[in-house]
């Protein structure tokens, strides 16, 4: 994987400044330490930054195709390049390398727009058509390669992260208050948003194409389920978890293609021990792990669980050990690199994890994230089918009871019931409990600025959603929301390329996300067993002391990382009331009388348990404004723009 950076004049044939382009790729050195480059064609600029896993001598970029009128500059990787490379050569096509950057160029002169119903992989991608002046830019279907845009001065700007436009120097980091009350209510961006004012996110399974100036969006792919009651049947959970394996297997063989060394992020879970699993058969000797152990800094250390799942699949595993501490003094890297508010504090060890991988000489890390939204892993999942057994009138009565008694604040903002797409998801109580702290934590200001937009108008929409089993709505929520806009961001591709290292994702393969979509519900969640046919298929797979492991979330403490007795200095200094009042989003009343109830209630209070999720959300929001939007917040360095590209 790489970075990708570029430019389009909409309004003429201006040239764009190279060494504003080499700006934008500076930025994000992280991405591509190994190589940089850039093709300038007015009105068109395409930049990369690389980091050569695959034809590591030749795959240089942008590239071109044998006629030099389409070129490409691209990150990711395309998992079918080598079925795709025997397909071109045999309709006629000549290829230079053995890097699957090159079959861009040539799927685009056989299909083109239509070049992503060809593309399998995780890629974000510029495509230029020099002949008839048109540029594609398009991202995966899961979203796990990020592209941000801006339209600014005349121009459309693009790249991998959000620290390439601003390097640009034609936009300047303003905070959107939209897409801040979007984290207070989903922990991440939905769709489009981003916390920037100006600057937008390429959805998933979306392309822009730009002809004579003019910009449009375009939808290629989304999720789909079938009706409620016309799902794939089964004769037995055995014969389903064959065919899962065998789909399962294909991703993981895959995605272990490269000339560079690879490694398995695992924790004490049966997704990701799975993953370590099949890639230890696959791949010609076991492949090491690296996991995190947590000292006494969340609910959950899984370090003894990993340790016996490597020690018996043959792993040497590399156990990184995070402390509160080592979370809050991680965290400023993580905003700076996840270039948003991130409430997971686990995603700090995140950060940590990559850099251990990457010094110990592995560049691509397997992971089993995806597996939990295609298969029902979290426990709301099970709790929602409490809700829809029970009834509706019974549970708004509880929810104002909730909200308004136990937590207090006003209720007259709580969402509509049925809030996404005109059902109830299983994720709408959470986004709630998120949502209700801002009841004690929002300026003035704030509300004001906000006026009457609501945030639940920015999530994803599908006509047929509707038609779908209860559970299957729910998915999609959680494939279309906290998938792209935190797990595979902050969480994922964000905290890996910081540490100049690439993530694969077997689970979120195409064959298998549409076997996932396709069968029976009841072979995702089955009373209390959660991803009953990854249970089935682990069977097959794994030593049975390991196969039968009941789900945990891998979780650090929220706000007791930054208010118990030993937190970071710069925690008191985003949360004066001199800070408070210079970003204008939270009050700082709220603020002081949220934190006197963490000291008073019981860490078991649903009152605490709001407020330490909202506090949480303040104190990254805080830290992110002191590092993008222009410091003086707290004594730490903000993020500056490159002057100068480090690879000449």
């Amino acid at each position: 994987m790489c970075g990708i950076a570029g430019a389009i004049d909409l309004q003429g044939n201006r040239r764009f400044s190279d060494e504003r382009l080499l700006r934008m790729t500076g930025a994000m050195s992280h991405r591509g330490p190994d190589d940089e480059q850039i093709h300038t064609d007015a009105p068109v600029a395409l930049g990369v930054r690389r980091l050569s896993v695959i034809d590591v001598a030749q795959g240089r970029q942008p590239l071109s195709n044998e006629t030099g009128d389409v070129w490409v500059a691209y990150e990711g990787e395309l998992y079918e390049y080598p079925e795709l490379r025997g397909e071109l050569i045999g309709r006629g096509h000549t290829l230079q390398t053995h890097c699957d950057t090159e079959a861009w160029v040539h799927l685009y002169e056989d299909f083109g727009e239509s070049v992503f119903d060809h593309a399998r992989g995780q890629f974000g991608v510029s495509l230029w058509d020099a002949r008839n002046r048109t540029l594609i830019l398009g991202r995966d279907r899961f979203g796990i390669s990020p592209v941000f845009y801006a339209e600014v001065d005349g121009w459309l700007i693009w790249a991998s992260e959000i620290k390439g436009l601003l390097a640009s120097g034609l936009i300047k980091a303003r905070p959107d208050l939209k897409g801040l009350d979007c984290f207070f209510n989903f922990f991440a961006m939905p769709q489009t948003r981003t916390c920037f004012e100006g600057i937008r996110c390429l959805p998933p399974g979306h392309f822009i194409k730009v002809q004579d100036g003019q910009m449009q969006i375009r939808k290629y792919w989304d999720f789909d389920y079938p009706d409620a009651g016309e799902e794939r049947r089964f004769q037995s959970a055995s014969a389903a978890a064959e065919e899962f394996e065998e789909l399962l297997r294909g991703a993981v063989r895959r995605r272990l293609v490269g000339e560079m060394p690879m490694c398995c992020y695992i924790s004490g879970g049966l997704d990701s021990t799975t993953i370590l699993g099949l890639s230890c058969q696959e791949h010609d000797q076991p492949l090491p792990s690296f996991t995190i152990g947590l000292d006494r800094s969340g609910p959950n250390d899984e370090r003894s669980q990993a340790a016996e799942s490597s020690s018996l699949l043959g792993s040497p595993l590399t156990t990184v050990s995070m402390s509160s501490a080592d979370i809050a003094n991680t965290y400023p890297e993580l905003i700076r690199a996840a270039e948003s508010p991130v409430l997971d504090t686990s995603a700090a060890c995140m950060i940590r994890l990559a850099h251990a991988a990457r010094k110990d000489g592995n560049i691509v890390a397997l992971t089993g994230e995806g597996a939990d939204e295609l298969m029902a892993g979290y426990v709301w999942f099970k709790a929602h089918q409490a809700v829809l057994r029970t009834g509706r009138p019974l549970h708004k009565l509880a929810r104002r009871f909730l909200f308004g008694t136990l937590v207090g604040g006003s209720t007259s903002r709580l969402p509509p019931w049925e809030a996404m797409g005109g059902v109830r998801v299983a994720q709408q109580i959470s986004w709630e409990i998120m949502r209700h702290s801002r009841e004690w934590l929002y300026s003035p200001g704030m509300w004001e600025s906000l006026g009457d937009y609501e945030a639940f108008s920015e999530l994803p929409q599908h006509d047929r959603m509707k038609r779908w089993h209860p559970l299957n709505q729910s998915l999609y929520a959680a494939s279309r929301v906290m998938l792209p806009g935190m797990l595979l961001s902050a969480k994922g591709d964000r905290s890996l390329r910081n540490g100049s290292t690439e993530g694969r994702f077997p689970f979120l393969d195409e064959r298998v996300v549409d076997f996932c979509t396709s069968i029976d519900p009841r072979l995702k969640l089955r009373g209390l067993t959660d991803k009953r046919i990854l249970r089935e298929t682990a069977k097959r797979i794994l030593p049975q002391q390991i196969a039968s492991r009941p789900k945990t979330m891998f979780r650090a403490d929220f706000s007791g990382t930054f208010l118990g007795e030993k937190r970071p200095i710069w925690v008191d200094q985003l949360l004066s009331p001199e800070s408070l009042r210079a970003t204008g989003l939270f009050d700082p009343h709220g603020v002081e009388r949220a934190r006197r109830v963490q000291l008073k209630r019981a860490k078991t209070s649903f009152q605490r348990f709001v407020l330490d999720m909202g506090l949480t959300g303040v104190i990254s929001t805080q830290l992110w404004h002191h590092i993008y939007c222009g410091g003086g917040l707290a004594d730490l360095p903000e993020w500056a723009s490159p002057q100068t590209s480090a690879i000449v």
